[in-house]
């Protein structure tokens, strides 16, 4: 016979699993549900920041304890992409910045005849290495802004996800005791 407790583990454990999987899909739809991420303004043709290198997806993790289920992330810049807000410019990132800058700026290919190569790589270099020397040229103390793109938290569609997980074993458990519902 299935005890009461044993009923509340496995919505727990329904819910944890559920949307785990769900805040890992957002990364696929590029969307926080149906809520799409907000476009960057520049797109160096890599992909999508979110998912270029996975780490930020991979850091999803959920646990259960006593009657709830906690949903976290130990990667440092998941608050200001999953909520939005700004950075604020510093010398090591100005740094980083022109590093990047003289990478790019050194794939720009030259023509024999001098002049800077048309190819599509070269050109996507190049606007990433401009792109670059803009951040660098941001005056310390300046402010970056991060618009949301939220993956994980409260929203309708995680509290619908809730109820039907909550439905579905209610009425599993009371199935096997052969009790009707009204």
């Amino acid at each position: 016979m299935m005890q009461p407790q044993e009923l509340i583990n496995n919505i727990l454990s329904d819910v944890r699993v559920e949307l785990l999987d769900e805040f890992d899909r957002n990364f696929t739809r590029k969307a926080f549900f149906n809520k799409g991420w907000a476009k960057r303004k520049y797109d160096d043709g890599k992909g999508s920041l979110m998912n270029r290198t996975g780490a930020l997806r991979r850091s999803l993790h959920a646990k259960s304890s006593g009657t709830t289920v906690t949903f976290y992330t130990k990667s440092p810049y998941a608050l200001i992409h999953n909520s939005g807000g700004s950075i604020i410019v510093t010398r090591r990132m100005k740094r980083f910045f022109w590093a990047m800058y003289y990478k790019y700026s050194g794939k720009v290919k030259t023509l024999k005849n001098g002049k800077k190569s048309t190819s599509a790589s070269s050109q996507l270099n190049n606007s990433t290495a401009e792109f670059y020397k803009a951040m660098a040229l941001k005056k310390v103390g300046s402010r970056i802004n991060m618009p949301q793109r939220q993956f994980i938290g409260p929203s309708p569609d995680v509290e619908r996800i809730i109820r039907s997980i909550i439905e579905d074993n209610v009425t599993e458990y009371f199935n096997k005791f052969n009790i009707q519902q009204k």
